[in-house]
């Protein structure tokens, strides 16, 4: 009878156990859903502003202005990256990943039923069985050290997550600025290529009228081929870069129309010291560090480990006819094992990350002095271009098409005029490039004006990844 009891008594413990377990729920791929969504992301307008909104400490160089209908802005495009980047998706879900392991760490450990039973063969013994229950009682204080460490790896990826989507928006700005100066140096192209036909053209009277010989006529005209030629190319490498640019952006090849090529705005904040700007508000550098508090928490985790816990056990059984009461305890002792190869191998690991912290520290150091010095020197040499070389140009085809009209034609210097121009205005298009290069640059390693703490960034990452605009 007291077998019977105790049987229902572990059948209805193990059905409120069984009762507190998750099911299974299949959640299929579905690509064609994906496409749909993927075809109409710039017209979720309102969603997209709603975020927009929730950027204001995150706010350098986005434009509070969302609107969509005149095209896609640099400063919109980066919102789109922030929103729809796949790299910086997968990113938000992996804290997601170490978010669900933070929520659940530092969980007891599940009790454990036993049952063991025996039935000897002689036919007058009694059939012997005991039930037993062990309970692990955490009094190390491990637990509270674990939930810390799986708090520090939350942080950690989350200061991923800001650094992923600062230097995206870098990366943007930086893929914008190249896609928009090749834009610009197809109107070079076409420019010349009008003022190489022009020539052409004058070549072709001049040969008529015997002053001037094929030979010479055959090397304008390879130059206007070689021109065309080179147009074709640079209008793929356009192509190129757009389509380039609109898989930053997680936007569909069918939106290419949408963007403006224009050069991004970057504006240097003032730091007056530019090192304590870097430790403080550096994304990558923020990672280091987070890695780092990891490795110092999983040490301390380690260490912990070494100090047991305190297994308690009890039951009921028969023996003999003879009905007992079961209970043990356990402890085990560290004087043997003690968690030693834990303990080594994490405080080597937390050495690697110290070392890590500070090398990435060292080394955007030089980074940040080799900006700061291409900056200044391109800067030099822009208006350099700028204010003398292609002025002094335009004046020279100024006075050569003055020539030109007075009957006097020497197509050769006409033709070095113009190429020199053109190679000038190229050469001052690729300066405005490499200082606004830099100026990128600088603005990637002095991080954002405001870092986001874990909080924030968890309610901007959360809402961006369950609101449906991925």
């Amino acid at each position: 009878m007291k077998l019977k009891i105790w049987i229902c008594v572990c059948f209805a413990v193990l059905t409120i156990f069984a009762g507190g377990c998750q099911s299974y729920e299949p959640s299929p791929l579905r690509i064609d859903s994906y496409r749909a969504s993927l075809e109409s992301r710039v017209l979720e307008t309102e969603q997209l502003s709603a975020f927009v909104d929730r950027l204001d400490s995150m706010s350098d160089n986005i434009s509070t202005q969302f609107d969509l209908s005149d095209g896609i802005s640099p400063y919109e495009g980066e919102v789109l990256a922030l929103v729809y980047n796949p790299d910086l998706r997968i990113a938000r879900l992996e804290a997601g990943v170490a978010l669900a392991e933070f929520n659940t760490a530092g969980l007891w450990q599940d009790p454990v039923l036993g049952y063991d039973g025996a039935n000897i063969s002689s036919p007058s013994a009694p059939y012997e069985f005991s039930l037993m229950g062990n309970l692990t009682i955490p009094i190390s204080g491990r637990l509270k050290v674990e939930k810390e460490r799986a708090g520090a790896v939350y942080e950690s990826q989350l200061r991923a997550v800001v650094d992923a989507q600062w230097q995206t928006r870098a990366e943007v700005r930086l893929q914008w600025a190249e896609w928009a100066s090749a834009t610009a140096g197809v109107s070079l192209y076409h420019d010349v290529i009008e003022q190489l036909e022009r020539i052409n053209a004058i070549g072709n009277t001049l040969v008529e009228a015997g002053e001037l010989n094929r030979v010479q006529h055959r090397l304008l005209q390879v130059e206007l081929s070689s021109k065309l030629a080179e147009a074709t190319e640079i209008e793929l490498y356009v192509l190129q870069s757009k389509f380039k640019l609109l898989g930053l952006l997680g936007l569909s090849p069918t939106t290419a129309s949408m963007l403006s090529p224009v050069f991004p705005n970057i504006t240097i904040p003032q730091i007056e010291d530019e090192t304590a700007r870097l430790i403080e508000s550096n994304t990558t550098l923020a990672v280091r560090i987070a890695e780092y508090q990891t490795a110092e928490d999983s040490l301390h985790l380690e260490i912990k480990k070494q100090f047991p816990d305190i297994v308690l056990s009890g039951g009921y059984g028969s023996e003999s006819n003879d009905s007992r009461f079961l209970f043990g305890v356990s402890l085990p002792l560290p004087v043997i094992n003690a968690n030693r190869a834990g303990i080594s191998k994490a405080s080597a690991a937390r050495e690697v990350a110290r070392a890590k912290a500070e090398t990435t520290f060292a080394k955007l150091n030089v980074e940040l002095a080799t900006a700061t010095i291409t900056l200044e020197l391109k800067q030099s040499q822009r208006n350099y271009y700028e204010q003398t070389i292609v002025p002094m140009l335009a004046n020279q085809t100024h006075d050569i098409e003055r020539i030109v009209e007075l009957g006097e034609v020497d197509t050769f210097i006409l033709l070095e005029t113009i190429t020199r121009q053109f190679h000038a205005k190229e050469q001052l298009l690729e300066l405005q490039l490499a200082e606004l290069e830099a100026a990128i640059d600088l603005t990637r390693l002095f991080g954002p004006n405001s870092a986001l703490s874990p909080t924030r960034i968890h309610h901007i990452t959360n809402e961006n990844t369950t609101g449906g605009v991925q």
